[in-house]
This record gives structure tokens, C-alpha cells and sequence, in this order.
């Protein structure tokens, strides 16, 4: 071999040499490390599961099965998605509208599966960015559609309201029918189910459950049409309130999901127009 392809030989193969190591290495480079401190993030992954919180009362976002015990739904979907993107499992946790936010504050859940921003939760509790709008729509017999075809109409002395204790249509009943009797009842009694059985006239709800009521039972009616919808609001994921890491965390997939066109997808599937 000729001297200068000796020298050539030699130099190609101390390149090679040195970059050995370093192909090795990256094929060896551990995973990114777990996070630490006393972060929810932390807890979820140690724990290898995400608890979430959810009523199971309403339909299409969350809706439990009694006879099986199976969740399914919009807000269902979407947090089973977004366990499965933190590599851990999902893990139900009952609850109920009333004590949403004391369970969050009691740690008996991480996450819950979604409810409409009020100032009066966040006083104790955080929410995420928004993933969906809605708003509030009166819903009865159809039979009565004539009797209260305003919301002006329904604010008469006499007339019946129902709306489930602890959510934010009981404060809405009160403000828009001040004249109105309201009827708050408990779960697992629920505002349509009290006017389906005559023992209320009205009730109040998100036009996301009402125009799934009104394809489950015949009977009822949206009184409004969707431009006259009252106290527009966002929907979020509720997470406790002092800590930043988990709600960066939650933020930053609700950003990633709405901007993929994952929400809008979920719309489409679980809440037909109308």
C-alpha cells in the first residue's frame, strides 16, 4: 500500500473510531428522568395512574353505566386519551357536582373530567384552558314549548323550576327567574327527570345535555333557539389550585388536542347540533 493511502487509511479510521463511542451512547441514552418534588405530575407518574374525577350524570360527557360500571362520553374519551399520552392508567373516581371542588382539594382525585368555569370554583380550585364552549337553555314538555316559548315567560310566579343542587344552573335558576319557584334536588335526582314526572315545569341546562335529552325522550323541547343560549361559558378541567406544574402540564395538552383538531373531532362525534 502506497504511503498516502496508508495515511489516508489511518486517518478514516480514528474518525470512526471516535465517533464510535458517541453512536453507542446515543443508542444508550437513558430516558428523560421522572420528575421531582411535590408536584401532582410527579405523583401520577410514580403512581403509574391518573384519577379522575367525574359525576357519571352527564350526558354525552360523562355517562356511567350502572349495570357495568363503564364511563363513556366526551370528557370520558378525552381523559383516557390524555392518561394514555402520560403513560399511565386511567382510574374513575365518583363524584358529584355538589363536592367537584372539595375533591379536588382533598386529593381524592387528580383531575376532573370537565365542568363549566365559575368564579365560585375558582376561588379553590384551578382550571385549564378551555376546550369547549356552551351555554345555558330551558328545557320542558313539549307539550308546555307555547306556555314558555320566552325566557321572560318562564319568570312567573308559579311556575316550577328544577335544577340539581350544586351546579351553576341552581345560581342561574335563581338570577334569571327570581319570581319562579326553584326546586333544587340531590343526586341522583336531576332537573329534567323532575319535569318529566310533572313535578316541575322547567328546567335549566347546557344545550351539550339538552340536545341529548331531547333525542332520549320525545317529550321534551328546547323553549330557545341556540342564539338566545344565556350565560355562555367555557368548559375546562378543573386541578388543584397551587400547583403550577400540573396545570402547565394539563395546559399544555389541551393546547397541543385543540390545535391537532382532536376537540373539534370529539364535537362532532358526541354532540349533535340541534
Amino acid at each position: 500500500m502506497k504511503r498516502r493511502d496508508l495515511a489516508k487509511s489511518l486517518v478514516l479510521a480514528g474518525a470512526a473510531a471516535a465517533l464510535a463511542p458517541a453512536a453507542v451512547q446515543a443508542q444508550a441514552a437513558p430516558p428523560p428522568p421522572m420528575p421531582t418534588g411535590n408536584n401532582r405530575l410527579a405523583e401520577v407518574l410514580k403512581r403509574g395512574s391518573l384519577r379522575v374525577g367525574t359525576t357519571g350524570d352527564f350526558n354525552p360527557m360523562s355517562f356511567r353505566d350502572p349495570g357495568s360500571n363503564t364511563y363513556t362520553g366526551f370528557d370520558i374519551e378525552a381523559m383516557t386519551l390524555f392518561a394514555r399520552d402520560l403513560g399511565v392508567t386511567v382510574e374513575w373516581v365518583q363524584t358529584d357536582w355538589a363536592t367537584l371542588v372539595a375533591g379536588i382539594a382533598a386529593n381524592r382525585y387528580d383531575i376532573f373530567s370537565g365542568a363549566s368555569v365559575a368564579m365560585g370554583r375558582a376561588r379553590v380550585a384551578a382550571f385549564s384552558l378551555p376546550y369547549l364552549e356552551a351555554g345555558t337553555v330551558p328545557l320542558a314538555k313539549k307539550a308546555n314549548a307555547g306556555r314558555f316559548a320566552t325566557w321572560e315567560s318562564i319568570n312567573t310566579e308559579g311556575v316550577r323550576v328544577a335544577v340539581s343542587l350544586g351546579t351553576v344552573f341552581h345560581d342561574q335558576a335563581k338570577a334569571h327567574f327570581p319570581k319562579a319557584t326553584i326546586a333544587a334536588v340531590q343526586t341522583p335526582a336531576t332537573g329534567y327527570q323532575e319535569v318529566l314526572a310533572d313535578r316541575a315545569d322547567v328546567t335549566i341546562t347546557s344545550n351539550v345535555e339538552a340536545s341529548t335529552l331531547i333525542k332520549r325522550f320525545d317529550q321534551l323541547a328546547i323553549l330557545v333557539k341556540g342564539a338566545e343560549m344565556r350565560n355562555r361559558r367555557p368548559f375546562a378541567y378543573v386541578v388543584p389550585q397551587d400547583d403550577v406544574t400540573w396545570l402547565n402540564t394539563v395546559n399544555t395538552w389541551v393546547s397541543l388536542k385543540r390545535i391537532e383538531g382532536y376537540f373539534a373531532a370529539l364535537e362532532s362525534k358526541w354532540l349533535p347540533a340541534g
